[in-house]
């Protein structure tokens, strides 16, 4: 074929219309490419942590006489959580009352199984009031404490529970205390050990929340199912008059410190609150700066929802923290 200036012009047109359309089709398809990165990139992962309502948020209603602590499963479903944590004293009573006490617990526990399953919530921890002092430096008193507990870590047990939360009180001597607290601490987590439960140590008052003396102690017991369930806000070291409770606080271990602190140890978290202003942040602690520290060591568990304030009914301070922790929790989880 004879190739003339019309014929060569006509096939320059086509050869630059063809490559002129390819280049658009390229264009197009690098810009989809990078639309679809940018969107996967973009979806919202859920918080680092799971979620639990820590009993004691509905403590009002409960005494009260509004709220029947068998119903718990039932409220915390209604409230969007797929954990509970029992307080012991709600039921210990009516046990302790009952003609054949172990009985009583064990129709307790019977009834909570049921509900929870019911409800499908998972049983997450117990937290243990009333039964002893695991820190007293009186041996007798120490084992009867010891022994006190067991049956609650059995209840955890049979409920599916990882784990009860014990208090470490008993001496206000800090070397007295570390030597008592880490021998009944150490004899009710190798009975804890055969039943596959854990059992922490929150700070909770007094020694117990001098952190870096309870760490101490964690590590002196130095067993796999013992460890610490840091409470955002109870690091109250004396109050007024000597109280135990109920008493202005006059003395505070420094709490972002001691939270960090505790937390190599957690096995547990607990997400204590008091007031929330127009924004919904907590008005008393930091909660950014908190799941920071909880979200650098690692922790992928539950963390209890307690509501303690008094400008808030219990649901709505629940509610508020649960979406307080739902924010910051993503927020930390999207970086």
């Amino acid at each position: 074929m004879k190739i003339t200036s019309t014929n060569f012009f006509s096939i320059s047109l086509m050869l630059l219309l063809f490559l002129g359309i390819s280049s658009c089709k390229d264009q197009k398809s690098q810009k989809e490419s990078t639309a679809t990165t940018e969107a996967s990139s973009e979806v919202t992962k859920e918080p680092f942590f799971k979620l639990s309502l820590a009993q004691w948020s509905l403590n009002k209603p409960i005494f009260a006489g509004d709220l029947d602590p068998m119903d718990f499963a039932e409220k915390a479903n209604d409230l969007g959580f797929e954990g509970i944590e029992y307080v012991s004293s709600f039921y210990a009573q009516k046990i302790k009352d009952a003609e054949n006490p172990e009985e009583a617990l064990q129709q307790v526990l019977d009834t909570l199984k049921v509900k929870s399953e019911e409800f499908n919530v998972e049983n997450v921890l117990i937290m243990v009031d009333g039964e002893g002092e695991l820190a007293s430096p009186d041996q007798n008193e120490r084992e009867k404490a010891v022994e006190n507990h067991k049956k609650w870590v059995d209840a955890a047990n049979f409920l599916g529970a990882e784990s009860i939360r014990v208090n470490l009180f008993g001496t206000d001597e800090p070397e007295e205390w570390k030597t008592a607290a880490t021998k009944g601490l150490k004899a009710l987590s190798e009975y804890a050990a055969e039943k596959n439960v854990n059992i922490l140590v929150e700070n909770h008052g007094y020694l117990s929340s001098n952190a870096a003396l309870l760490v101490e102690i964690i590590e002196d017991v130095n067993m796999e199912n013992c460890g610490t369930l840091p409470d955002f806000g109870n690091f109250c070291l004396k109050r007024k008059g000597g109280e135990r409770w109920d008493a202005s606080c006059v003395e505070e271990y420094p709490k972002y410190q001691g939270i960090e602190e505790m937390m190599p140890h957690a096995l547990a978290v607990s997400a204590k609150s008091y007031d929330f202003n127009e924004q919904g942040e907590e008005t008393t602690l930091d909660y950014e700066r908190i799941l920071k520290t909880v979200y650098d060591a690692g922790y992928t568990g539950f963390i209890g929802v307690e509501y303690e304030g008094q400008n808030l009914s219990p649901e709505e301070g629940i509610k508020a923290t649960k979406e307080l922790l739902i924010e910051v929790g993503s927020k930390l989880n999207n970086q």
